[in-house]
């Protein structure tokens, strides 16, 4: 009797402990600034990991009109990733020029990152982790995968690369 009580005491004390906040993590921006999260309380956040040599590549040009649109209450940050057939190997500056150039990327993008395996990014270790975000584990599957969060921090939701930045599945949450 004393062990299952024991038991319940512990289940209940690790639902009630709080979650790390998104807000809590930070990052170098793609010019090797630091990119404090805490600077968005209030505005949504969009999460994604981009490359230059990769199929959903065209995916910057809606990313810029998202971030036209509602950048009173939308952050998005682009985070380069060479995980996924290599698609991003380019230096800070060759990927800031190929963003600016191409796509008139004016939306933040940060350095360089591992989005899973060992080297995993803090914030996505977060995004992809229910008992760090609060609510529901994931795996990234490829480059242009997207996780939105909350003015508040709270997960509310990812998106694999196919969600057109654009679509009503996101917009709806912003």
């Amino acid at each position: 009797m004393t062990l299952i009580l024991l038991s319940i005491f512990i289940n209940a004390q690790e639902q009630t402990l709080p979650k790390k906040s998104i807000h809590s993590l930070s990052i170098k921006s793609i010019d090797g600034k630091k990119i404090n999260l805490s600077d968005f309380k209030g505005k949504k956040i969009l999460f994604v990991n981009v490359a230059s040599e990769c199929g959903f590549t065209k995916q910057y040009k809606d990313l810029q009109a998202l971030h036209e649109k509602y950048q009173d209450k939308l952050v998005i940050i682009g985070l380069p990733c060479n995980q996924f057939g290599g698609q991003e190997p380019g230096t800070a500056n060759q990927i800031q020029a190929f963003c600016q150039l191409n796509f008139g990327v004016e939306f933040l993008i940060t350095e360089k990152i591992s989005v899973k395996g060992n080297e995993q990014n803090p914030i996505y270790e977060w995004l992809t982790k229910k008992e760090l975000n609060g609510k529901k584990s994931s795996s990234v599957k490829w480059n242009f995968q997207k996780y939105l969060v909350d003015e508040n921090g709270e997960f509310i939701d990812y998106y694999y690369s196919i969600v057109n930045p654009m679509s009503t599945k996101i917009t709806k949450n912003i």
